[in-house]
C-alpha cells in the first residue's frame, strides 16, 4: 500500500512538472494532486529534494528494467540505445514522460537531484562498454543515442529510417560494403 501511495505521489510530481513547470511545483501542490495530505507526502519523502531524487531514481529503475527486458529478448545494448523510442508503447510513453519531468527537475540547485539525473543518463554506460571494446566508440554511441532520445522527447522530426539504419550500422561496424552499382 505504501508503494502505491509513493507511486501516486511521484506520478503527481511528474504531471505537475510537465503541466506547470518546476517553478510552480510545491509540496502542497504535489500532495493535493496525489490526493494525500502534506504530512502524508512528508512521511514518504522528507524533503522536496528527496521527492525529486526519488522520482529520478524511479526513472532509472524503469530504464534498467526496459534494458534488461530487451537484452533478455536478444537485443544488444547498443542497438537498443540507438533505436527510436516506440511512441506506441505505454511503457515507452511512461518512460518519456518520466525522463522529461526529470530533466525539468534538474535545476542545478539540488545536488541529490542533479546526481540522480546524471546517474540515469549514464546508467547504460556499463552495458555499452561490455559490448564495445573501444571506450571512445562506446561514448560516441552513447552521445548519438542521447541525441536520438532528446530529439524524440522534444518532438523533433525523425531522420529518414534508411539513413538512421545506415548511421547505426556505421557506428556499430555492421554496415555492408557499398554496392558497386550505387556509385
Amino acid at each position: 500500500m505504501a508503494s502505491d501511495t509513493r507511486d501516486r505521489i511521484l506520478d503527481a510530481l511528474e504531471r505537475l512538472l510537465l503541466d506547470v513547470g518546476l517553478a510552480q511545483v510545491t509540496l502542497e501542490a504535489v500532495a493535493a494532486a496525489a490526493g494525500v495530505s502534506k504530512g502524508g507526502l512528508l512521511y514518504h519523502f522528507p524533503s522536496k529534494e528527496a521527492l525529486f531524487a526519488s522520482m529520478v531514481r524511479r526513472l532509472g529503475d524503469r530504464s534498467d528494467r526496459q534494458l534488461a527486458d530487451a537484452v533478455a529478448r536478444g537485443s544488444s545494448v547498443s542497438e537498443i540505445y540507438l533505436q527510436y523510442p516506440d511512441a506506441n508503447s505505454a511503457d515507452e510513453i511512461a518512460l518519456y514522460r518520466s525522463m522529461l519531468a526529470a530533466m525539468r527537475s534538474a535545476d542545478g540547485q539540488h545536488d541529490e537531484v542533479q546526481q540522480a539525473v546524471g546517474d540515469v543518463m549514464r546508467s547504460w554506460d556499463d552495458g555499452l562498454l561490455s559490448e564495445i571494446d573501444d571506450p571512445v566508440q562506446a561514448e560516441i554511441v552513447r552521445l548519438v543515442g542521447d541525441g536520438i532520445y532528446l530529439a524524440a522527447l522534444l518532438g523533433l522530426p525523425r531522420a529518414d529510417p534508411n539513413l538512421h539504419r545506415r548511421v547505426v550500422d556505421r557506428l556499430l561496424g555492421t554496415e555492408s560494403a557499398p554496392d558497386a552499382d550505387a556509385t
